[in-house]
């Protein structure tokens, strides 16, 4: 039985890292386990796309659809992607047998000092059309399987919360180790850097992280 991992959220709040973060720890146990990065789908499969409503529902249906393809070859899909529209989250959850929804919960403010780009200060400034929690509504999930308040929890907290999830329900057997982690984010690194040198990702993503701050440059 596999299952799909979906991290939904603001940009900014701790997506990547927490998705990464629970990549690492089922790889480590053995699983076939998959990451996709809103990012990357909407660069490579969905370029045609905007920010509407419409473009993003059709991106996010995108993803639902890999991921259930996944799941149907028994690969554990992790998803890290804003999804910021309910009907269109329910909708994966209605075609996904096994849909676990991480809600990564932080206030506008926090994720807009965190903002390393600067998105927030120019959304606000009305520089950018179509930005989610500014111009664009994000519908908060009202039932999510594990709701970690990134501006309250550390990362390693965090991270805890959602892997304790995953193996009382039986889908992670245990916790990894630091060497396994390290093991797995000099694969990542590796598998990254040859997307990237055969122009598949426009750049390296700088916030691969294992332990920093917990911060994302999701737009997705």
């Amino acid at each position: 039985m596999s299952y799909t991992i979906w991290f939904s959220g603001l940009s900014g709040s701790g997506k990547t890292t927490l998705s990464r973060n629970t990549f690492i720890s089922l790889k480590s146990a053995g699983l076939k386990v998959e990451l996709i990065d809103g990012d990357i789908v909407r660069s490579n499969f969905s370029q045609e796309l905007s920010f509407t409503k419409r473009d993003r529902d059709i991106n996010v249906k995108r993803i639902g659809f890999l991921s259930h393809l996944l799941n149907k070859h028994g690969v554990v899909s992790v998803v890290a992607a804003i999804s910021p529209y309910a009907d269109t989250r329910a909708m994966n959850r209605r075609l996904i047998d096994n849909y676990i929804e991480v809600f990564c919960d932080c206030p506008l403010d926090v994720v807009a000092a965190r903002d390393p780009k600067g998105l927030y200060k120019r959304a606000l400034a009305g520089e950018i059309q179509n930005f989610t929690g500014v111009s664009d509504p994000y519908e908060p999930p009202e039932a999510p399987e594990i709701h970690v308040r990134t501006d309250r929890e550390t990362i390693a907290q965090s991270t805890d919360k959602v892997e304790s999830y995953l193996i009382k329900h039986g889908i992670l057997p245990c916790k990894c180790t630091r060497s396994d982690a390290d093991h797995y984010i000099g694969e990542e690194l590796a598998w990254r850097q040859r997307l990237h040198k055969l122009g598949f990702l426009s750049r390296l993503d700088e916030c691969f992280i294992y332990e920093g701050s917990l911060r994302d440059e999701h737009t997705e």
